[in-house]
């Protein structure tokens, strides 16, 4: 994705989010080439915060002691009790490990993801049971970098909007979606502004 370029039309296109990119900078990011690893971090970070999820993730690195992520066979070894210590409920455990289970041949479907559709990878990932809208939406956003991904379902990307619009109550999604067709085709790069106002400056 060119950032820059992303930028440039947001700039264009909505003053207030020219007021954004002014305070913030342009976003980083760093994406992670192993994708089993991308998914296990989104199913770590689902329904609490960024702060929280990078001290689980970061715990569940060191199960391992080693440099690079575990393989799914390694995750499938390590029992449930000692997954719970670093704080994974046993809902997540249960995802990972389902995860885990599947990914020789979710691997062999992704093969070529680079030229894939957004789409045609969430038909592939929705499949595992604990990956739904919100977590797909990370993988594509944070390990793909793709560039128009608009991920309505999560609640620090609503309290943003609420931020940037002045609104005193939750906006639905058919409001949400709406005012981001002047974002599209750089959804993703609006997106992130959105959680900086309400996170402040992070790393995925």
């Amino acid at each position: 994705m060119d950032i820059d370029k992303a930028i440039n039309h947001l700039q264009k296109v909505d003053s207030r989010m020219k007021t954004l990119i002014k305070k913030y900078g342009h976003p980083k990011f760093s994406p992670i080439d192993n994708y089993f690893e991308a998914l296990i971090k989104s199913i770590v970070s689902q329904q609490i915060s960024t702060k929280a999820a990078s001290a689980i993730y970061n715990r569940l690195k060191t199960l391992f002691n080693g440099d690079h992520f575990p393989n799914p066979k390694n995750v499938l070894a390590v029992k449930d009790e000692k997954l719970m210590s670093v704080g994974l409920s046993g809902q997540k455990i249960k995802y990972i490990k389902d995860l885990s289970n599947k990914w020789d041949q979710i691997e062999i479907k992704l093969s070529n993801i680079k030229l894939m559709t957004d789409q045609e990878i969430r038909d592939i990932l929705l499949d595992v049971k604990g990956i739904g809208q919100w977590t797909v939406d990370m993988f594509l956003i944070f390990s793909l970098v793709r560039p128009d991904i608009f991920p309505t379902g999560d609640l620090a990307m609503q309290k943003g909007f609420c931020i940037l619009n002045n609104l005193d109550s939750k906006p639905s999604v058919d409001e949400m979606i709406q005012y981001s067709e002047i974002w599209r085709p750089y959804r993703t790069i609006a997106s992130w502004y959105l959680w900086i106002l309400v996170e402040g400056p992070t790393e995925w």
